[in-house]
């Protein structure tokens, strides 16, 4: 059992409150995932900068700003808890190359010109705290709390899971042909960091997406690509986008008012929301695909 959350504003009228209320609903969520928790914040492309999220593991912040110069000099770090927002110009194909040979002890999160990509173990109320999420602005998020099963309780088995520029997934379920999905996209050039279901979900959705796919019809051919039992919530820097499996056992429930459109496990989570009472709420339909 997890949970899982996105807010997407329609209008810029609450987008310095989307941090705000993101926190509010990983807090609500926290019974259902008291493992670990993480969260994409999407914020305006900046055309010319690329953002990199970096989980520092066991080295510090100053000795990772001296190791990167050495390569990258014109450069912007950010410092969240064990996590920076690494900016510069410098293309992806560059960055990852240097990060995976030059300085393997950290872990990218996630990278993009939109994303800011975070996770960590603990209580999901401590983990939010810990990165100021309430502080953040932007035009949409999504969030996940996680009750750990089929890998270990570690940030790399944290979601969102992040398998390429500005897209993330969060995932509440199980998926029981991930082995066999993971060696076919391994041979197909995908990259993977974890044992865990959900980033072979990313990897098959940026996969498809790579082959030109968009994401609407990406998310319709894994209903009969992956088996399981599964909720998801995809970011991209345009939205995102739900899918519950055609058997839908894992809840969902969706908010829309004029303002913005929320998601969650659970409705609990959303009650803080402005204007909520009066939101257009429902249930979610099994295998449709419902895009914002």
């Amino acid at each position: 059992m997890c949970g899982i959350v996105g807010i997407y504003l329609k209008t810029k009228k609450y987008e310095k409150h989307l941090g705000k209320f993101l926190s509010g609903m990983l807090d609500g969520m926290a019974t259902r995932g008291p493992d670990s928790a993480g969260f994409a914040i999407y914020t305006k492309e900046n055309k010319n900068t690329y953002k990199y999220s970096i989980c520092l593991n066991q080295i510090k912040e100053k000795d990772f700003k001296k190791n990167i110069s050495k390569f990258i000099k014109k450069i912007k770090l950010t410092s969240y808890s064990d996590h920076v927002i690494f900016e510069t110009n410098e293309k992806p194909y560059k960055i990852l190359d240097l990060l995976k040979k030059e300085i393997p002890e950290v872990s990218l999160v996630g990278y993009g010109k939109s994303i800011n990509i975070f996770k960590q173990t603990g209580n999901p109320k401590d983990v939010v705290k810990k990165f100021k999420l309430s502080s953040f602005s932007g035009t949409h998020g999504i969030g996940h709390t996680r009750m750990a099963t089929e890998s270990a309780i570690t940030t790399q088995g944290s979601h969102p899971y992040s398998t390429s520029e500005d897209e993330c997934l969060v995932h509440n379920g199980s998926l029981s042909n991930h082995n066999n999905i993971r060696r076919s996209l391994i041979k197909d050039g995908q990259n993977f960091n974890s044992e865990n279901d959900t980033e072979v979900a990313a990897g098959y959705i940026s996969n498809q997406i790579s082959k030109g796919e968009n994401l609407e019809e990406t998310l319709k051919n894994s209903l009969k690509d992956l088996d399981g039992f599964y909720t998801f919530i995809a970011g991209t820097k345009d939205g995102f986008a739900l899918l519950r499996d055609e058997i839908a056992c894992k809840p969902a429930v969706v908010a829309e008012t004029k303002d913005y459109v929320a998601v969650a496990s659970e409705f609990q989570c959303m009650a803080h929301l402005p204007n909520v009472n009066s939101a257009k709420i429902f249930e979610p339909k099994p295998g449709i695909v419902y895009h914002w």
